[in-house]
């Protein structure tokens, strides 16, 4: 599937659920079945400036894209980086670097979070391009 295909799939999801209690529980539920990072990667290297929780996430290339993992010691966190895990993990840098991330703002996402977590939020996007950069320039 194509990251605008994940997206959809995603704001379609959301889309189902009433309020934002029911959203924040699929959260939790979707961190629940996040690709856990290998506990060797759990190294200050690896954490997310800028987020409140810690974060931890690990890039790594097969077949020219980028499989990601990561964990956190918040469920909510572990739930935002599941969804942008599930959007980026297995694409090619360069579609990952050209994504846009209006998904966010269509599930009304960061208007439901605290500033401080929303600012992680930013910083995850960040953090997940700045990985697909350092792996496209090594394909280059």
């Amino acid at each position: 599937m194509t990251i605008e295909e994940i997206q959809n799939e995603i704001i379609d999801e959301f889309s189902m659920f009433e309020d934002w209690e029911e959203r924040y529980q699929y959260m939790i539920d979707l961190g629940k079945d996040l690709p856990l990072i290998d506990d060797q990667y759990k190294t200050d290297n690896n954490i997310i400036k800028g987020c409140q929780s810690k974060v931890w996430v690990h890039a790594e290339m097969k077949d020219d894209k980028i499989v990601f993992t990561a964990d956190s010691d918040a469920i909510i966190t572990k739930g935002i980086i599941a969804i942008l895990i599930r959007v980026f993990s297995n694409q090619h840098p360069k579609d990952i670097i050209n994504a846009e991330t209006d998904f966010i703002d269509k599930i009304g996402l960061k208007e439901h979070l605290s500033p401080t977590r929303a600012n992680g939020l930013v910083s995850m996007v960040k953090q997940l391009k700045m990985y697909a950069i350092a792996y496209q320039t090594q394909l280059n």
